[in-house]
């Protein structure tokens, strides 16, 4: 067995959309957003902030671990466990003890890259079978799901069962979510969620993350707290040079300058912005509450601290000193991880999930290819402060009003697909029928072409168990994953709101949404320093102050029930 559970076929693109907390509000507002006004008024209201401490105690699933297989890396630092090691269809172990579904039959929509399988397919009968209901997914186009997203929570013909990612928490999402989705809570807080023992074994800091509006309501895909940007260097290349890891700023400007020669047609990296942030110990940007931070008695948000401007002078600098790739200053033209594997770029910043990615797809074609993940270097030389992101970043919620029995089976599907590694119900769903959607080749499990087309995102965007990595084709990137997130993991600190999910007021939810593209623009020398600069200015004026007093009375009446 060797499913992933923290890759469940999001794009690269979309992974960086994610990331990216201004140009995710941006798309959002492009997208669904001005469709949900009716969603607005007296209960929106009612459901803003958050609910943690005392409150949220009293709301929580009560966590019961669950030792089913072994990691052969346990998790530490905030890590995802790691398994190295495949194992046997005949070993895989039951976390269900008996088909718990009742048959309803329930309609889902979720996110979807590429062409979506037939309904009837195989996996999702096989699926259906084996939990004892029958799910019809409604699946949409993933580089547009907010506009799909926006235009049904503005209206009454809401699926059974909705999948919403995080990058989509913009807007009035939040404010249609508390209005339109059901409590979980008679059904899981405290012990009743023993019913359920793959999901009283997510984390609580997890479901922590899944209380909106003052009430449970999502069920989620627990993520690891550690940053999940890694920067990206050629190993084989940086051995065959002599070349080593920078461990400052200064020491990345210089050793990107010996790289790059554009007449060979080699620059030394990509748009470094992310991993400038970290180096720089810039609080998160990801999630609107992890841009603010409790210092000394006032709370200061990520775009007033000189280490915001400091980042973004620096990788200025790189693009002015013309290592930067030419269509990476462009914006958007081509892929990063492309310019990677073909040798354009020696440096480049993505998901860590890339590390297993960009491995396998030149395993055939270019053999000597190695990559590997520097330790985010301190600008100065000293270790950065890293700062972590949520622990919990998609989530599937139930309609408000559906009937009980509908809402114990769609937990029985949550059960399911939250199975732990080692498991048969993880290998059915993150790899279907043997035979049909794979077989096995030396040990490993394979995807056939079936496989490849039906067994992706979907059913994977259920509640899913403790983050791990399980890549046993690939052990020693497995291992190295698994241990530079345990690295990362002890730098890093939980900013003043980590791990709740709270809704700002509607009039300010809009009000970063220009500085994605303001620091692109700065970067490349089309804006300078002092426009960001008066950016803020504005931004504090236009309600900035504001929301800097509305969080807060959050902190000052509430104190975080996880993490």
């Amino acid at each position: 067995m060797t499913p992933n559970a923290t890759d469940v076929g999001i794009p690269a693109t979309s992974r960086r959309t994610f990331l990216s907390s201004t140009a995710v509000a941006a798309v959002a507002v492009a997208g669904g957003m001005p469709l949900l006004a009716a969603c607005g008024g007296a209960e929106n209201k009612k459901n803003e902030g958050t609910t943690s401490g005392k409150d949220a105690q009293k709301i929580l699933p009560t966590f019961a671990a669950r030792a089913v297989v072994t990691p052969d890396i346990p998790s530490k630092n905030g890590s995802a466990a790691g398994f190295t090691t495949a194992i046997a269809t005949a070993q895989l172990q039951t976390s269900v003890a008996a088909k718990k579904g009742k048959g309803s039959e329930l309609t889902a929509m979720a996110p979807f890259w590429g062409p979506p399988p037939a309904p009837d397919n195989p996996y999702y009968k096989a699926m259906n079978e084996a939990i004892g209901v029958k799910v019809t997914w409604q699946n949409q186009d993933g580089n547009t799901y907010a506009d799909k997203l926006g235009a049904v929570l503005a209206g009454s013909a809401i699926p059974d069962l909705v999948v919403v990612p995080g990058w989509n928490l913009n807007g009035k999402i939040p404010g249609a979510i508390n209005a339109k989705f059901e409590d979980l809570g008679p059904y899981l807080s405290g012990d009743k969620v023993k019913a359920y023992p793959n999901l009283a074994a997510i984390p609580t800091d997890a479901w922590q993350r899944s209380i909106f509006g003052g009430r449970l309501r999502g069920l989620p895909m627990p993520a690891s707290y550690v940053t999940n940007i890694a920067p990206f260097y050629r190993a084989d290349l940086f051995e065959a040079k002599g070349w080593q890891p920078p461990k400052s700023a200064d020491e990345f400007m210089a050793l990107a300058k010996e790289i790059t020669d554009a007449k060979a047609k080699v620059w030394a990296c990509d748009d470094m912005r992310w991993t400038a942030y970290n180096m720089f110990g810039v609080l998160n940007g990801g999630e609107k509450p992890l841009a603010w931070n409790l210092v000394d008695g006032k709370l200061i948000h990520r775009i007033e601290t000189p280490e915001y401007l400091e980042a973004l002078e620096w990788v200025r600098k790189l693009f002015e000193a013309g290592v930067v790739h030419p269509d990476a200053r462009a914006d958007n033209q081509g892929d990063a991880g492309d310019r990677f594997t073909s040798g354009q770029i020696l440096m480049y910043n993505n998901d860590v999930s890339h590390w297993y990615q960009k491995t396998v797809e030149q395993v055939g074609q270019n053999p000597d290819f190695a990559m590997a993940a520097m330790d985010i270097p301190g600008h100065d030389g000293q270790a950065p402060t890293l700062w972590a992101t949520n622990p919990a970043n998609i989530w599937a919620f139930v309609k408000k009003g559906t009937p009980k029995a509908a809402v114990e089976d769609i937990l029985a599907m949550a059960d399911f697909t939250s199975a732990p590694y080692g498991t048969k119900e993880r290998m059915l769903t993150e790899y279907g029928v043997e035979g049909t959607h794979y077989t096995v080749e030396n040990g490993l499990p394979t995807k056939t072409d079936a496989g490849n087309n039906q067994v992706s995102n979907a059913w994977g965007f259920m509640a899913s168990p403790a983050p791990y990595i399980a890549h046993p084709d690939q052990p020693e990137v497995t291992k190295a994953m698994i241990e530079w997130q345990q690295r990362m993991g002890a730098l890093t600190k939980k900013s003043s709101f980590y791990g709740l999910t709270i809704t700002e007021p509607n009039q300010w939810t809009n009000l970063a949404n220009d500085f994605e593209q303001l620091e692109k623009d700065i970067v490349r020398g089309r804006k300078k320093i002092a426009d960001m600069q008066q950016a803020v200015s504005e931004w504090k004026t236009k309600g900035g102050d504001e929301l800097r007093d509305w969080y807060k009375k959050i902190l000052d009446t509430s104190a975080p029930a996880a993490g």
